[in-house]
């Protein structure tokens, strides 16, 4: 058989090799493709959060088949598991399969190729040296160790074959990026929910899926000993904890931890503008098993590590801070004291109705933007139109601009009033009044889900600068004596003195306009449908929508307008005089407080509360929330990461390139060495030729 036939078999097999490697490195970088996407997913979809949420950002529909295909808990699904393992095993028998053809080929030269075949390569080239061969051959070789090659020589009959090669790294870099792939997938496996899952099932543990963590038992708690878990530590200022809370797919389980953590002091320092700019927790860690206690202080990103365990400051929360407030009734003048503290929860009972009352948060910084807000902002009464929606009057306290002008507004506190069905609300509540559009005016929140955004009453502040004005003007509004007494008092001032038979019209008039008002015409038994607004400036719109032909209606409105700010002025003098202060006098401040109050008390018939709560003091008391991991995986990610950076710069900045010298005395030229050079590499570059050029002018004169 002849060397050529040899040769066939050999090159169909490094064909396959060939094709079957392409085809192997298109399906990893397809599953690794699939592996972004999901990453992405599971950075961009809040991980592990309630049902609920999901169901109010996406819908019905969308977070239900969301949720079948586990794209809440995405790195803990079986199909991204799956994924990752198989990228690990057919990766690892990659490498296993071509390391030692690999490593074969770093020690292979090529010196063994044929004289002839050198004529095949794309680079070639003729020359002479003006020496004979023993003498060429020592210039070529030390030419070619100064330079960095490696070479082997191979002496023929007829001459001698050098095979040289530089650039080898490239090959280590293809087994450093594919190493760096099964490290790096191996340590997101570890460090997973894999681990504590198998533990989980090797022990005999389960999830815990109730709301009372004080009802978990011993079979829903793992030992200290576990290798592998991330959970959330969450110790209140002045307390201590020691069991971290793990979330899985269908609850939570605790990791009991080797210490305990002491929250000593929790810190947070401001910008000139009050946004945070640092947080930090005072901590000493308490060891069980030796008793000591260590001090430390763990900030964004300078966690603390003790015992294997590293503790990252995650965020903070409220731990159960003091609360005293105000019960104000907006029906009756029955105002009184409640107390309590941040997550706890209580009843209250308020004209005959028993609601559940649940302390949700307290928040002592509150940074809004009052760009472009003035006093020429502020809204006449008159120029309200009667049919627009409540909605026009209602609006966030933080008026949102191009221009930012940021301000620390003082605390608020947020609850939720629960109703018989189960049905809660949550209110959000300003502690001191706001200047907004010229005006000061506090800030009473509510919205009927976590979706929503809070919808804010605005409430004007009387002359000192209190709630007590509008309060009591919304009490009086309620009662139908003093009702028809501001209805008289009206009707008296407003009489023209040659026409006193108008006197009792337009005492019945005003009473009927602050009945219609004051949402009280509902009541009477000739009330109009079961869709009429509850009060209000839109009760005033409908009636006269009902009751007043299309032409006469502007002119109707205003009357009605004037009627309504009059009689409202002497509801307030009646409210002044309940509050023992003397009776407002007209000018420019009363207009504009009056103003403000008629906006606010027809807003205020559509507020869902009987009571409104008012923050008098607290004692603010912080938590801070610690992610607390140990993460066997991570020294494996982080060798990994250093392995692909190394991989990826082989592979694209080093090229392998070989060079073969066929040296052989010239014919007829004994005194002479003609020499016959082939350069090939891994990657043809625009720099390959000019490189080949170089090599020509050093070692060989080309034949003309």
């Amino acid at each position: 058989m002849t060397e050529k036939s040899l040769a066939r078999p050999s090159a169909r097999a490094v064909l396959d090799d060939a094709m079957e490697l392409v085809a192997s490195m298109r399906f990893a970088i397809a599953l690794l493709t699939v592996i972004c996407i999901a990453s992405v997913i599971g950075t961009v979809v809040r991980q592990r959060e309630p049902m609920t949420n999901y169901v109010n950002q996406f819908g019905p529909f969308w977070s239900e088949l969301f949720g079948k295909l586990d794209l809440y808990t995405v790195y803990s699904a079986w199909w991204f598991l799956l994924m990752l393992a198989f990228l690990v095993v057919s990766t690892s028998l990659c490498i296993a399969r071509h390391t030692p053809k690999i490593l074969r080929d770093l020690k292979t030269y090529k010196e063994t190729m044929r004289e002839q075949s050198i004529q095949a390569f794309k680079h070639r080239a003729l020359g002479y040296l003006h020496m004979n061969p023993e003498a060429a051959l020592a210039q070529v070789n030390g030419w070619l160790t100064a330079e960095g090659w490696k070479a082997r020589a191979q002496v023929r009959n007829g001459g001698v074959m050098i095979g040289a090669r530089k650039g080898s790294g490239h090959k280590i870099g293809y087994l450093a990026a594919h190493s760096a792939i099964v490290l790096i997938c191996l340590g997101g496996l570890f460090d997973g929910d894999l681990v504590v899952r198998a533990i989980m099932w090797a022990q005999g543990k389960s999830i815990y899926q109730g709301a009372d963590l004080n009802q978990m038992t011993a079979v829903n708690r793992l030992s200290p000993s576990n290798p592998s878990f991330r959970g959330n530590l969450y110790v209140p200022e002045g307390s201590r904890s020691a069991s971290a809370l793990l979330s899985m797919p269908t609850g939570v389980v605790l990791q009991e931890l080797p210490f305990d953590v002491e929250l000593k002091k929790f810190i947070v320092e401001y910008y000139a503008t009050g946004m945070p700019k640092l947080f930090a927790s005072e901590i000493v860690i308490h060891d069980r098993q030796t008793g000591a206690a260590t001090a430390a202080t763990v900030k964004v990103n300078e966690p603390v590590t003790y015992r294997g365990l590293t503790l990252y400051q995650s965020s903070f929360e409220d731990g159960g801070s003091a609360l005293k407030m105000k019960l104000r009734s907006l029906q009756s003048p029955h105002d009184g004291a409640i107390t309590g503290r941040v997550g706890s929860t209580t009843t209250l009972t308020s004209d005959g109705e028993t609601l559940g009352l649940e302390f949700s948060g307290l928040r002592v910084i509150n940074v809004e933007n009052f760009a472009n807000t003035g006093a020429d902002g502020a809204t006449d009464v008159r120029k309200v139109d009667l049919v627009g929606r409540l909605e026009q009057h209602l609006g966030s306290g933080a008026n949102v601009s191009d221009k930012k002008t940021l301000r620390n507004v003082g605390p608020s506190f947020s609850y939720k009033l629960r109703d018989a069905s189960g049905q809660a609300r949550e209110y959000n509540n300003y502690m001191l009044p706001l200047e907004l559009d010229g005006h000061r005016v506090f800030l009473l929140g509510v919205r009927d889900t976590p979706a929503d955004n809070f919808r804010y009453l605005r409430v004007p502040v009387d002359r000192a600068d209190s709630l007590e004005g509008w309060l009591t003007l919304r009490r009086v509004l309620a009662d139908p004596a003093q009702r028809l007494l501001a209805a008289k008092h009206y009707a008296l001032g407003a009489t023209p003195v040659d026409k006193p038979q108008m006197q009792a019209q337009l005492e019945a008039t005003a009473l009927r306009t602050l009945t219609l008002f004051a949402g009280a015409e509902g009541l009477k038994a000739d009330a109009p449908a079961k869709d009429a607004a509850i009060g209000g400036l839109p009760a005033l719109s409908q009636f006269i929508e009902r009751e007043v032909p299309e032409p006469e209606r502007a002119r109707v409105s205003e009357v009605l307008l004037r009627i309504l700010n009059g009689s409202l002025f002497e509801l307030h003098k009646q409210a002044e005089a309940q509050l023992g202060r003397p009776q407002p006098e007209p000018g420019e401040k009363t207009q504009a407080f009056m103003t403000q109050a008629v906006l606010s008390l027809s807003d205020a018939m559509f507020y869902p509360a009987p009571v409104v709560l008012q923050l008098e003091d607290f004692q603010q008391v912080q938590a801070s929330v610690f992610q607390v991991t140990r993460a066997p995986g991570q020294t494996l990610v982080y060798i990994g990461a250093v392995l692909l950076i190394v991989g990826v710069f082989a592979m694209l900045y080093i090229r392998d390139r070989r060079l073969w010298l066929w040296l052989e005395a010239a014919p007829g030229r004994p005194e002479q060495t003609r020499v016959r050079m082939a350069l090939s590499s891994n990657r043809e570059t625009p720099d390959l030729p000019v490189e080949f050029d170089a090599l020509k002018q050093r070692l060989l004169h080309e034949e003309a």
